[in-house]
């Protein structure tokens, strides 16, 4: 199975302001092109061709790094622009998710300044988590790529802190883009909904 790369679920300017047409054109039609294509070669050979899409990232982890790279990033974009909708964020959570994230993270406030930061602190180029692993919920943060696939965990919700992310609109104020994303961009609804898968 090949990699294609999906259309964004809005407009380009559906997450205006705190999310520019400009970042999302750089952001999809450049930085996520890129690692469908690349992606697209480096499968040629790998003897993971007819793979899913997490198949190929667990199983080139560790063994073929451009690969993984590529396939890494084109997963968690696939989801990244899905974790995202116009009007979204704040505090009206769906019932299932919210009941989990009192018990598991210690409320919505703790679980927003957690997850703010994980994607704060995490050095250079990476993602900020929510992830399920064991059952139970749990912020994380990986380097580059990277997802919670590798780690034995299903990811529920991932917020990209590489600079393409956000440099066009918030220059090297990290902190400001992560408080946007959790305030006003989160789809909490598709946060659920793969919660759901992850707990079955």
């Amino acid at each position: 199975m090949s990699f294609t790369l999906p259309e964004l679920p809005y407009s380009y300017d559906a997450l205006a302001p705190y999310m520019s047409r400009e970042t999302l054109e750089y952001h999809h039609d450049k930085h996520h092109k890129a690692y469908v294509d690349n992606g697209n070669k480096l499968l040629e050979g790998s003897g993971l061709e007819g793979k899913s899409l997490e198949d190929v990232v667990k199983g080139s982890h560790g063994k073929n790094a451009g690969l993984f790279n590529n396939a890494g990033q084109h997963y968690n974009h696939i989801h990244f622009w899905k974790w995202m909708k116009p009007n979204g964020g704040g505090d009206k959570l769906p019932g299932k998710l919210k009941a989990a994230i009192d018990s598991d993270l210690g409320g919505l406030e703790k679980m927003k300044a957690d997850f703010a930061q994980a994607g704060a602190t995490q050095f250079g180029s990476g993602w900020a988590w929510i992830e399920v692993k064991g059952g139970k919920l749990a912020i994380s943060k990986t380097p580059n790529g990277e997802n919670p696939l590798v780690n034995g965990a299903s990811p529920i919700l991932g917020c990209d802190v590489w600079e393409h992310s956000y440099y066009i609109d918030y220059r090297n104020r990290r902190p400001d883009y992560l408080k946007a994303f959790l305030d006003h961009l989160v789809n909490w609804e598709y946060v659920e909904e793969m919660y759901t898968a992850a707990t079955k």
